[in-house]
């Protein structure tokens, strides 16, 4: 059984930063995805980021471009710098099986299967 088990988080003001981890186990597939996602009250999930186990190239919503970096080692990480009120909300690690290895990783959240808890990041004003 796949599991997720996202850390970090918080609150923090405008233009701090903040770091977000997620453990992941029971993994037996060659290649698959892991991305972020986030959602705020009222809002629908949106991707964040994601990147292949085999360290493909990585993929940024544009409203993250430049101050989110996703990596991933023996975690899967998500530095986040110079948040912004608007990137508070919920958010979500998630894994899908992919064919795939040196492809993007879409942002289609349909496709992936397993996903973490949700760790809660507060940005104010």
């Amino acid at each position: 059984e796949v599991q997720l088990v996202e850390s970090g988080g918080g609150s923090v003001q405008a233009g701090g930063s903040l770091r977000l981890s997620c453990a992941v186990s029971g993994i037996f597939w060659t290649y698959y995805c892991m991305a972020w996602f986030r959602q705020a009250p009222g809002k629908e999930r949106e991707a964040v980021a994601s990147l292949s186990n085999s360290n493909g190239p990585r993929l940024y919503a544009d409203s993250v471009k430049g101050r989110f970096t996703i990596s991933k080692d023996n975690t899967l990480t998500l530095q986040m710098n110079s948040l912004k009120p608007e990137d508070s909300g919920t958010y979500f690690c998630a894994v899908r099986r992919t064919m795939n290895g040196r492809g993007y990783c879409s942002f289609e959240s349909f496709m992936y299967t397993s996903w973490g808890q949700g760790a809660q990041v507060t940005v104010s004003p």
